[in-house]
């Protein structure tokens, strides 16, 4: 038999299989972020404190590292997802009800909101179309990533015992949207090559790159407008 004929067979099914892996990723991911939206919407209407959010937020990092590992290769997984995603909106709660309290706090949050679907809508759609492989940026994306949640935590330590940097918050906030709108192509891309065949992981990398970017649009545009003074 024609080699040629051998490896056409293979190619379809892995055309198949990384579509399936795509459409599997979307659904989850919207199913999240609208399930996000609604239990921040819950967590705003309850007048969640900004303690309480940053413990839900911290526990969905707990989850993330020690939960999720363990199902993401089960059904089970899915509903690690929702638990996760529930956390993290519960956590936006406060943060979300402080700007909807400013003075042009709701256009801050609506402007945030329209980049972030606009900047993902873009590089993911970038990504599908020209099939550019992005794995060179493994490395950055990774060592920024840690720069930025250890930088993000000093940060916030310092601020608990009375010292405010809010230069360093923008800088951080800064690093946060640049390279989670790396994560959004390094991801997109790793799932059409092939790199990634667990629709429930690639859900996850997408969501925390949505989840920071949209809060550190939040800073940076209620930072320029004075909200964060």
């Amino acid at each position: 038999m024609n080699p040629m004929e051998q490896a056409l067979p293979r190619s379809e099914s892995s055309i198949l299989a990384t579509n399936k892996v795509l459409k599997n990723t979307y659904m989850l991911l919207s199913a999240s972020l609208i399930w996000t939206a609604l239990v921040a919407g819950f967590a705003m209407t309850t007048n969640a404190s900004p303690m309480g959010g940053m413990i839900s937020s911290f526990a969905a990092l707990a989850v993330l590292w020690f939960v999720m590992p363990k199902h993401e290769n089960k059904a089970s997984g899915i509903g690690v997802v929702f638990l996760f995603t529930a956390l993290l909106g519960y956590g936006l709660g406060p943060t979300l009800s402080y700007y909807a309290g400013i003075q042009g706090g709701e256009q801050i949050i609506t402007t945030a909101f329209g980049l972030t679907g606009l900047i993902f809508l873009s590089l993911s759609g970038y990504v599908l179309t020209t099939k550019k492989d992005f794995s060179f940026i493994t490395g950055f994306l990774m060592s920024g990533m840690m720069i930025a949640f250890f930088g993000s935590l000093i940060l916030v330590g310092a601020s608990m015992f009375g010292f405010h940097f809010p230069m360093g918050m923008l800088v951080i906030s800064g690093m946060f949207a640049l390279l989670s709108s790396g994560l959004i192509l390094w991801e997109t891309s790793n799932i059409i090559h092939g790199g990634q065949t667990n629709y429930i992981a690639a859900t996850v990398t997408l969501y925390v790159a949505l989840y920071n970017l949209f809060t550190s649009l939040l800073h940076i545009l209620g930072a320029f407008s004075g909200g964060d003074d």
